[in-house]
């Protein structure tokens, strides 16, 4: 299930984080994740308590601030909203460095912000400490689709023919004096892609063949199989969600 292929997320340690299952591990980051979405903007506390909790989590996977934060760009069009909202929400204002700016708004704005983030780091603590056919196989212990997998799986594995090819394609162009850059040079980028999107297909063709004549019947063979996780092991793993269990009901008590 593309093994030998680690994705560029990946972080190379031995931490406890790397060696937990990858189902245990995706268990604990949607709940992590889940009890984010679902906490009150206004629980300060519940957010702080969110945010201890991940450090520790990301000190102990020794996965590394620089290489987390520059990661984090996806989250950018939540935040560019974020920082719009306070402007462009009604209701009662207040000044903020002189600037009138909506208290629902800044709230809003907050709870966007403070989501995304949060989510996105726990996201990338996964697929940083989890490479992908591990992480494929702990979505099939926890009954994910067997279909959605299998692509999945194929997409990892196949990624880098497609950039391959797009490059060789590339350099052929270039080689023979054409260089598209502009939009009005659409054409033969679209007639590229074509040629592309043909011999995918006739890969991917082909390569169904050969496994079905190596008697594929529709499940990757495993070769070995996994224990199943202990309660040591849950409790190590669910130990990030339960520090926001406990923020979030601090939270409450603080807020009455």
């Amino acid at each position: 299930m593309g093994a030998g292929h680690t994705h560029p997320l990946y972080v190379h340690e031995h931490s406890v984080v790397h060696h937990l299952p990858a189902h245990v591990k995706v268990v604990a980051v949607f709940t992590f994740t889940a009890l984010v979405a679902t906490a009150p903007r206004e629980h300060l506390l519940a957010f702080a308590g969110a945010t201890v909790a991940l450090l520790i989590g990301l000190r102990v996977a020794r996965v590394r601030l620089r290489f987390l934060l520059p990661r984090l760009a996806v989250v950018t069009p939540f935040l560019v909203g974020a920082v719009l909202l306070p402007f462009v929400a009604s209701g009662p204002r207040t000044e903020v460095l002189g600037i009138p700016l909506a208290v629902e708004g800044l709230w809003g704005g907050f709870g966007i912000a403070a989501r995304a983030i949060l989510g996105a780091s726990a996201s990338l603590l996964l697929v940083a400490t989890t490479e992908v056919p591990d992480l494929l196989r702990g979505l099939e212990r926890l009954r994910a689709p067997r279909l959605l997998t299998q692509i999945a799986a194929f997409m990892v594995r196949y990624l880098e023919v497609i950039v391959g090819e797009v490059s060789r394609q590339r350099r052929a162009m270039t080689a023979r004096g054409y260089d598209p850059r502009w939009l009005w040079q659409l054409r033969p980028l679209t007639a590229g892609l074509g040629v592309l999107f043909v011999r995918s297909y006739e890969r991917g063709e082909r390569v169904h063949a050969a496994m079905r004549a190596r008697g594929f019947e529709g499940s990757m063979p495993v070769l070995l199989a996994e224990r199943p996780a202990g309660a040591r092991v849950w409790t190590v793993a669910l130990a990030l969600p339960a520090m926001m269990v406990v923020a979030r009901i601090a939270a409450v008590l603080v807020h009455g």
